[in-house]
């Protein structure tokens, strides 16, 4: 009797990797519950913009950016912990590392103790950048622009848009800001997004 347990507990597990479960789609957010930054089940990378569940009380969103998975994720902190709300997929500063000095091209990263801050939502619609590319002074920074304040070199890393280069997401290939497609950078902040918003990004390993 206890090997044919066993085995069934056995050929259950079997299926349920083989199915892949649990999957991001399907699993209820709570599966992501935790404390504070530590997840019992780290979330996977996304490569298109998923919701998962509504948000209970905004003022305890908070945003955690993975370089590893290339993901913007919003988090929910509830009595019952810390539950996942949204993930986009972005793109990163184009060399690995933290930022060490204006220009190095690395995006900053946080300490848990000591997260950045969204200090201004600014209108970036109309703004352009030359990326020395031979395309010259072009738009590149989608509808908003959240510019974040924190310990690191500088003054200009935030999230935005990424008009005129769109397909550089999921991956490496910033100056060292964190680009989402320019409809994601749109649905943030319309939906999440707020002024003294706590900002979490992690290391590349």
């Amino acid at each position: 009797m206890k090997m044919m347990m066993m085995l069934a507990l056995a050929l259950s597990v079997a299926l349920t990797t083989a199915k892949g479960l649990p999957s991001q789609t399907t699993t209820p957010a709570t599966w992501y519950s935790g404390v504070g930054l530590h997840f019992s089940t780290p979330p996977q990378p996304v490569a298109d913009r998923t919701e998962y569940t509504y948000v209970c009380n905004a003022d305890n969103l908070f945003i955690s950016i993975s370089k590893p998975r290339r993901t913007l994720y919003v988090f929910e902190r509830r009595c019952t912990g810390t539950t996942l709300i949204a993930a986009y997929p972005v793109c990163l500063g184009a060399n690995n590392g933290n930022k060490a000095r204006e220009g190095d091209m690395r995006t900053p990263e946080s300490a848990v103790c000591m997260p950045f801050t969204i200090c201004s939502i600014e209108d970036a619609s109309g703004w352009t950048h030359n990326f020395g590319d031979g395309r010259g002074s072009i738009p590149a920074y989608g509808s908003w622009f959240l510019r974040l304040r924190g310990n690191f070199p500088g003054s200009g890393i935030g999230i935005h848009g990424s008009t005129g280069n769109r397909y550089s997401i999921p991956g490496r290939g910033s100056e060292g800001c964190i680009r989402l497609r320019d409809e994601d950078i749109i649905h943030l902040r319309k939906n999440y997004v707020f002024v003294g918003m706590k900002v979490y990004i992690d290391s590349d390993v």
